[in-house]
């Protein structure tokens, strides 16, 4: 899997990120300080959303402060379900019933051990094909009315 990952600053989380995404075997594409000087949260979700809207990357990972702004960045992005995870129920349900395709945490709330956890159960989980909640996903990428 080709994964994009993003955050405002290099830090013990990010590092264990790319880390583990290597170890899965995954390719990880780095935006934003990770990648450069620039330490814009708004840039690197906005260039982690892009790529995945794109078809670039299959998945995403945006981390800022609260992990809040990162997510309403990236959720601008036409295309672009992005959700904010701070354990690992809530990253497999935002990947089974929403089809989340890029993951928002935050640098000070999230531990290694508990940034693992998200990320495998972010992994693991996939789309449900049950119409239902198809059709609230499409309900939502057609916007608000």
């Amino acid at each position: 899997m080709r994964v994009a990952l993003g955050s405002d600053m290099p830090n013990d989380l990010t590092n264990g990120l790319q880390h583990m995404l290597h170890q899965r075997g995954h390719d990880v594409a780095l935006y934003g300080a990770l990648a450069s000087d620039d330490d814009s949260w708004t840039n690197a979700a906005r260039e982690v959303a892009e790529v995945v809207a794109r078809g670039d990357a299959d998945s995403g990972i945006v981390c800022c402060w609260t992990g809040t702004g990162a997510s309403i960045a990236a959720n601008k992005v036409r295309g672009i379900r992005a959700a904010l995870c701070q354990d690992a129920q809530t990253a497999a349900g935002a990947r089974k019933w929403n089809d989340a395709n890029v993951l928002a945490l935050s640098l000070r709330a999230t531990s290694l051990p508990l940034g693992e956890e998200i990320l495998d159960a972010w992994l693991s989980e996939k789309p449900t094909d049950d119409p239902k909640y198809q059709a609230m996903i499409n309900d939502v990428e057609r916007g608000a009315t």
